[in-house]
């Protein structure tokens, strides 16, 4: 059953560690203490197979600044 779900939500989104990052901040913010985390995990993973909880980027990758070079002081 956990299979199906992990796959229609893989399909939605394709990078797993994204789609697990998001699976598991849905699960804290929606978990029920009276509730098991496993069904939880169950709801959240369908509803990322519908095409909700999608809205993740990824973020913008910034170029890092140019090293300088090093600067050798000869011994005089």
């Amino acid at each position: 059953m956990r299979t199906e779900l992990v796959f229609s939500a893989g399909l939605q989104i394709e990078n797993r560690f994204l789609l697990a990052t998001t699976v598991m901040r849905a699960v804290r913010k929606l978990h029920i203490n009276s509730t098991r985390t496993e069904d939880t995990t169950n709801k959240v993973l369908a509803d990322v197979g519908q095409g909700r909880y999608v809205e993740s980027k990824l973020p913008e990758i910034v170029p890092l600044p140019a090293i300088e070079p090093l600067l050798i002081a000869t011994a005089a």
